[in-house]
């Protein structure tokens, strides 16, 4: 029996308050879509040595980037916009420094949210910091009231996005209000919203890496959106077996 691929997770940080310790976390939806999907979800706490990061990722298939709050623009360069709430100091330091080393190995990635996002200004993208300044007449990517808010989705011809999806009406969850400018050199966009904000990437090379905005792990996913999570273990099956072939 063939052994299934281990997926490593990054995870959520909170620090200590008063009333509760400093304490690491992640939402079901992304290892539960990693195992239906056939994979073994590993998490991965945040630690600071680069050398047991590297131990850690020798024993992984793959990664998994999981959402979260808003990268901090600072670190690229920006102005901090008032709207941004940003990820835990310790989570965005090993967060940045786990994709530069994933991006080394050429190691498959899925970035989910703001994973999306961080793949994309680590390989040299950028980012809109608040679609309603930034893009006035998008339509709504984030409803306060309604969790589950939804909008379509308008797939490349030949994408990972085509094969999941094919054709027909697609409407896939939007909980964001920054979102992807330029796209980083290697990738292009595979979806969009109709109103043309970035859905979607993937790498134009042969390295197995992509992102989505929208959450296919969430509750308010769809059970199409599943075969996202299918499809990066698929090909992450296939480069196991082409390496071991290979040697």
């Amino acid at each position: 029996m063939r052994s299934k691929p281990l997926i490593g997770l990054n995870a959520d940080y909170r620090a200590a308050k008063k009333d509760s310790p400093a304490f690491t976390f992640v939402c079901a939806g992304y290892y539960d879509s990693i195992v239906e999907a056939g994979g073994v979800p590993i998490v991965l706490p945040p630690i600071d040595d680069d050398h047991d990061l590297n131990r850690l990722l020798d024993m992984l298939d793959g990664m998994v980037l999981v959402g979260g709050a808003d990268l901090d623009p600072r670190r690229d360069g920006y102005m901090l916009h008032p709207s941004v709430r940003s990820l835990d100091v310790r989570r965005e330091e090993f967060d940045r420094r786990l994709m530069r080393t994933i991006a080394k190995r050429r190691m498959p990635v899925f970035g989910i949210g703001v994973g999306m996002q961080l793949l994309n200004v680590t390989q040299g993208g950028t980012l809109l910091l608040h679609i309603p300044e930034d893009l006035p007449k998008a339509l709504p990517h984030k409803d306060p009231i309604d969790p589950a808010h939804r909008h379509g989705l308008e797939v490349v011809p030949g994408s990972l996005m085509e094969r999941v999806y094919g054709d027909g009406e697609i409407r896939v969850n939007s909980v964001h209000h920054m979102a992807i400018d330029d796209v980083a050199p290697g990738f292009s966009v595979t979806a969009r919203c109709p109103d043309g904000v970035i859905e979607a990437i993937e790498s134009t090379t042969d390295w197995l890496a992509l992102g989505t905005q929208f959450h296919p792990e969430s509750d308010s996913a769809s059970a199409l959106d599943l075969r996202i999570f299918e499809e990066f273990i698929s090909g992450i099956t296939g480069e196991v077996i082409e390496m071991r072939l290979v040697a």
